[in-house]
């Protein structure tokens, strides 16, 4: 037999309908509200069923175990550092695994913004009717459920609802961020080049060194490069030499032929077009204009 809740050591907390009610009407809380959220810690028989699916979006992030997902779209397995996302309106039931159960901690949300997420998970998580995201940094996005469980149960009032409410946004937007990024294991070597080429601002940049590097073939390397950051390394690189320009243009009184040379650019005059691209103006332009802002 399957039980909703009452694991020893959880933490639980559900609105009532006349708050939802309220806080959905205007502000912050309009766009995104946590209607439920809690804490599950090695939830043996836990499940539930839902035919018609939740009003809102359900985010599960297993911390240890692993659980299971069926959906229309089909069965799907959750395990330690995931993230089980099911869009408002789903009809899904889940369970923890009989062997290992799983450590949990949720949150339900809805309003404009958590359908703005379900949109962008759907987009880089696949076709099926629910994500299941390899989570890249656990003790954070833990961190922030936990935010939204401590605001939960410190009261009912609009200043605790928006303190949930910000927590709630950074564990969308890790997991949003997860499922674009990819696998962690098989995004490793972008995530290596894109700190290689943080550090080195001044280096000549080859893709096919760079790929090289790094243990892929160019093609290989490109297609995985653009698919987690959206862009090729070309326009990466000059995105971040634009970057630091800006800052050394504001915090320092270098010339801008000095301040080419450190971020890659011997040629100030090619810097100069380069950072005209980006800023819809010239670096001396920029700097004299600062205050203007």
């Amino acid at each position: 037999m399957r039980i909703r809740d009452g694991f020893p050591g959880q933490r639980l907390r559900v609105l009532p309908t006349t708050v939802v009610r309220a806080t959905s009407q205007a502000g912050p809380t309009s766009r995104l509200l946590v209607t439920d959220a809690g804490y599950f810690p090695h939830a043996a028989n836990h499940g539930r069923v839902r035919a018609r699916g939740a009003v809102g979006t359900i985010v599960i992030v297993s911390s240890a175990g692993r659980g299971w997902c069926r959906t229309p779209g089909g069965l799907h397995r959750i395990g330690a550092a995931q993230a089980l996302v099911i869009p408002a309106g789903v009809p899904h039931e889940y369970w923890a695994d009989d062997d290992d159960p799983w450590t949990i901690w949720w949150m339900h949300a809805r309003g404009d913004d958590a359908g703005e997420f379900e949109r962008d998970l759907a987009r880089h998580a696949g076709p099926d009717d629910v994500a299941v995201v390899e989570v890249h940094d656990l003790v954070r996005v833990v961190a922030d459920l936990e935010r939204v469980v401590d605001a939960l149960e410190t009261d009912e009032t609009y200043p605790s609802l928006l303190r949930c409410a910000g927590a709630a946004w950074s564990v969308l937007a890790q997991l949003g961020a997860d499922a674009a990024a990819g696998s962690p294991v098989r995004g490793e070597p972008v995530r290596a080049a894109q700190e290689y080429l943080r550090t080195h601002l001044d280096a000549v940049v080859e893709v096919a060194a760079l790929a090289r590097r790094f243990g892929l073939s160019t093609s290989h390397f490109s297609a995985r490069f653009r698919a987690a950051t959206g862009g090729g390394v070309v326009e990466y690189v000059k995105r971040l030499r634009m970057a630091r320009a800006c800052e050394l243009l504001i915090t320092t009184e270098l010339p801008v032929a000095d301040i080419a040379r450190s971020v890659g650019y011997p040629d100030p005059f090619y810097f100069s077009r380069q950072f005209r691209s980006v800023h819809s103006c010239s670096p001396t332009d920029f700097r004299n204009g600062l205050h203007d802002r």
